[in-house]
């Protein structure tokens, strides 16, 4: 079964840091591409970063500056460095992939949480 799996959310400070990660397992070749989601309370999906096959990155306008997205591909991990954490950052962040199986087949996480509250 082909799957990626979220670790690394919890309970931080405003201000604070936590490193997502985004493991990939099964039977596929490699990620192509791959991005963090997240939905806070009462709202709708959003894009926070993605990384492409090249290495290309693309960041919400919201957390420029602040999120690293990042891919180890000898271990088929996506990583997302968050820093300087806010509030408004609170929700449970999902990670998404393109895999290589071959053809393409997309995934979805089951989903972290990350709480920013003091």
């Amino acid at each position: 079964q082909v799957q990626v799996v979220e670790s690394g959310g919890g309970l931080v400070q405003p201000g604070g840091s936590l490193r997502l990660s985004c493991a990939a397992s099964g039977r596929f070749s490699s990620i192509n591409a791959a991005g963090w989601y997240r939905q806070g309370p009462g709202k709708e999906r959003e894009l926070v970063a993605r990384v492409t096959s090249s290495g290309r990155t693309e960041y919400a306008e919201s957390v420029k500056g602040r999120f690293t997205i990042s891919r180890d591909n000898d271990k088929n991990t996506v990583y997302l460095q968050m820093n300087s954490l806010k509030a408004e950052d609170t929700a449970v962040y999902y990670c998404n992939a393109l895999l290589v199986v071959p053809g393409y087949l997309e995934v979805w996480g089951q989903g972290t949480l990350v709480t920013v509250s003091s």
